[in-house]
């Protein structure tokens, strides 16, 4: 039984252990206006439609993140042997 509760410890552990899933920025921006000069921007949103939908009835408009980085895959680079 010892054992087995030894196993189940370590195996959590190794869990555990595993790096956390990271944050990606978002590939749109949404630029909201709020009158005058006041304006504020949220590059959150991952897709367009996000974006749309949190500017919609507040004023406002989207545009592509100047922040976003494509994931890297070197698998599908241009003139990488496959």
């Amino acid at each position: 039984m010892k054992t087995l509760l030894f196993i189940l410890a370590v195996g959590a552990a190794a869990i555990g252990i595993e790096q956390p899933a990271r944050a990606q920025p978002g590939g749109w921006c949404a630029e909201y206006d709020f009158g005058g000069h006041a304006s504020a921007r949220n590059c959150g949103f991952a897709t367009f439609q996000q974006c749309l939908a949190d500017v919609r009835g507040v004023g406002g408009s989207c545009s592509p993140s100047p922040y976003y980085q494509r994931p890297y895959n070197q698998r599908y680079r241009p003139g990488y042997p496959y």
